[in-house]
């Protein structure tokens, strides 16, 4: 199987705007074979956490319309962005939908960032889902700093790691760097990661999406100046990790 990781600079606050802007990198995605694209951390409204504290409008559900593009993109999608918690704070969640517009599963951030603790309340379970005879597990930026994560990935069949996150210039090119090749070796996953390129909130994404094999090896890397995908192939179970 073929999985794209996007990156791509967002409109701040404007849901359709990046709808538009995630679905044409997901239709490029499908046209260069792939079955899957994972979208940067907070894709849909970019890293804006003032406009999402003081809008409801711009959270978001599994069946919401703004996501439409994206689902009759005809390519699985790992859209992350805020949705209603069951409290008085979203949370940071992963929508995940198959090719024909299904929804596979949702994941919620559990591991908040700094001033994210403010907005956001943390989740409290892992996500799964299956597509094309792989299994894949799911993480938000800070999430993957810790492991363990990744691990119960690995030990309930997880063949894919899929992290849609935020790394910016600076110290987040240095961390984009180390943490994702080591989660590939330490636990025998192909990791994709998602990123911003470009202004994000008060941050400026550095790119780079890229994909690596279970020994750390880069597959597949976009640049850091320019929206775009990193596209590798994951081989079947069948064909050993």
């Amino acid at each position: 199987m073929r999985i794209a990781a996007a990156q791509l600079t967002c409109v701040p606050a404007d849901i359709p705007a990046n709808a538009a802007r995630a679905a044409a990198l997901a239709v490029r995605a499908r046209e260069e074979g792939a079955g899957l694209v994972v979208l940067p951390e907070l894709v849909l409204t970019g890293y804006e956490l003032p406009a999402l504290a003081g809008d409801p409008s711009l959270l978001v559900t599994a069946d919401d319309p703004r996501l439409d593009p994206l689902r009759s993109s005809g390519i699985a999608t790992v859209v992350n962005c805020a949705v209603p918690g069951g409290g008085p704070r979203p949370l940071i969640a992963s929508l995940v939908h198959d090719a024909d517009g299904t929804l596979l599963t949702t994941y919620a951030k559990q591991h908040l960032y700094e001033q994210e603790h403010a907005h956001f309340a943390a989740g409290t379970g892992d996500g799964r889902f299956e597509l094309g005879g792989l299994r894949f597990c799911l993480a938000t930026c800070y999430d993957n700093h810790f492991p363990e994560l990744a691990a119960r990935g690995a030990a309930d069949g997880c063949r894919v790691h899929l992290a849609s996150s935020l790394y910016g210039t600076g110290a987040g090119v240095r961390e984009r760097a180390t943490v994702y090749p080591a989660l590939a070796r330490d636990h025998g996953l192909y990791v994709a990661l998602a990123n911003h390129v470009g202004p994000a909130g008060p941050w400026t994404g550095c790119g780079g999406a890229a994909v690596w094999a279970p020994d750390g090896t880069l597959l597949a890397e976009a640049d850091g100046r320019t929206p775009g995908l990193a596209v590798a192939d994951v081989p079947g179970p069948a064909a050993g990790r």
